[in-house]
Parts: C-alpha cells; sequence; structure tokens
C-alpha cells in the first residue's frame, strides 16, 4: 500500500471494508477518520503543511486553510457555478432563444 504498492484487489477490498464500517458507526469522531483513512486509501490526498511566526499567527492559518478545504468539498460536492454575472452570460444564448413556453410559463 505505501507509495502505490499492493495488490489492488486487496485494497478495494479495504475501502469496501472501510465503507461499511462508515455506514455502521454511531461514532461522528469514528465515522470522521474511517473517512479520512478511506480517502487516504482511495487517493486523492493532499497534505498541508503551514508555519507561522507566532501561535496565534499559526492559529489563524489554519482555520484559512480548514475553511478553504471545507469549502473545496462542498465545491465538489454541490457544483460550482462562476459568479460575478459570468453564469448569466453563459446562459444568455438559451434565454433569448425559444423555450417554447406560454403565458406565465
Amino acid at each position: 500500500i505505501v507509495e502505490g504498492a499492493g495488490c489492488p484487489e486487496q485494497i478495494e477490498g479495504r475501502v469496501n471494508q472501510i465503507r461499511a464500517e462508515i455506514e455502521n458507526s454511531d461514532s461522528e469522531y469514528d465515522r470522521e477518520k474511517l473517512q479520512e483513512r478511506l480517502a487516504k486509501l482511495a487517493g486523492g490526498v493532499a497534505v498541508i503543511k503551514v508555519g507561522a511566526a507566532t501561535e496565534v499567527e499559526l492559529t489563524e492559518r489554519k482555520h484559512r486553510i480548514e475553511d478553504a478545504v471545507r469549502n473545496a468539498k462542498a465545491a465538489v460536492e454541490e457544483g460550482i457555478v462562476a459568479g460575478g454575472g459570468v453564469a448569466l452570460l453563459q446562459a444568455a444564448h438559451v434565454l433569448d432563444g425559444d423555450l417554447g413556453l406560454t403565458g406565465a410559463e
């Protein structure tokens, strides 16, 4: 498993086992730790190292990074739309065309 080595079938079996444990877990803490383990086995892991001159500065940076990670996860799960009117501009050609609607539709 280390450095990508290992039997893919065994890794997939372990991934499925962890997914089953997540579904059966009553503890939010255990579920979170299992999800972290699942992410590491399934791929797509990133390690962000942060440094700062003071503890307060380090805490602030850590919170900012955690917020950015949550936002990125939400964007992946829920999808994103370009801001600043870009989405409206991209959809304008559809809105200008004949949609076949009548009345208040």
